[in-house]
């Protein structure tokens, strides 16, 4: 009764697209989050009359042959990378990136991550990090005394001072860009990792080399779209009933053969 096993396959993939579902609703309010769909592929078939072969002595083929499928498997978990709407904040280290590209960090163990959470600040001694607390790259340190940063859409960090008329320029924010977005890592917190997938990162000033430009005073919203999600979610439970329903119907028929007299 192959029917059991299919089904159950049928669920556990069911189940897991609901676990996706669930989280992308999670992160609704997640700045810079990219909404995750699951993607599937069927299992193996076993071949009981393959087709091609020779089904009688005259040389007659056999047109299509008889191929049972034996259920489906997860096969990838993908990131929907559209850009999400952009929300006006008025915070000076507040940017968004509008169009490709990454924002670089410098995690604890001194290796590189990559987010799209423009929701920037000051530690004590000027330096601007993420809202964890990781340098962001290049590394800019603002004086104590800057009564006002502006960022512009180059990623160059400006600040003005009581005592100069011109603003002076602290350094430039810059964007990283990968090869294959999809190929990146999620370890939590807003940030991606490089991979073998993902290609190595090369780094550019915004504006450049197809990557986008920054926003001073918004952040990128996540772009799930819950209705879209909600309506998934309805179709998976259906799709998780009606393979219970299958296993159920399989029992019926094992029942039935054993009680035969």
């Amino acid at each position: 009764m192959r029917a059991l096993d299919i089904a159950a396959t049928g669920m556990s993939a069911q189940q897991m697209r609901v676990e996706v579902i669930s989280n992308n609703l999670a992160n609704m309010s997640t700045t810079g989050y990219s909404p995750r769909r699951a993607d599937f592929s069927d299992l193996h078939y076993q071949q009981v009359t393959r087709a091609g072969t020779i089904g009688a002595a005259d040389g007659t083929v056999v047109p299509a042959g008889v191929q049972i499928g034996l259920g489906v498997r997860p096969a990838a978990v993908t990131v929907n990378f559209a850009q999400g709407a952009l929300t006006a904040t008025g915070g000076d280290l507040d940017i968004a990136i509008e169009g490709r590209g990454y924002l670089e960090v410098t995690m604890p163990a001194g290796n590189p991550a990559y987010t799209r959470d423009g929701s920037l600040y000051r530690t004590g001694d000027g330096l601007i990090v993420s809202s964890d607390g990781h340098e962001v790259a290049p590394g800019i340190t603002i004086p104590d005394d800057a009564r006002q940063i502006t960022i512009n859409a180059d990623g160059e960090v400006y600040a003005s001072f009581l005592d100069r008329v011109e603003p002076e320029l602290l350094g430039r924010i810059t964007l990283v860009g990968f090869a294959n977005d999809q190929g990146l890592e999620a370890i939590g917190s807003n940030l991606f990792v490089e991979t073998a997938a993902s290609g190595a990162p090369f780094t550019a000033d915004p504006g450049t080399d197809g990557l986008g430009t920054l926003r001073q005073g918004h952040v990128e919203a996540s772009s799930v779209d819950a209705v879209r999600e909600i309506t998934e979610l309805i179709e998976a439970q259906r799709g998780y009933e009606l393979n219970a329903k299958v296993i159920t119907a399989a029992d019926q028929m094992l029942g039935a053969a054993t009680q035969v007299r």
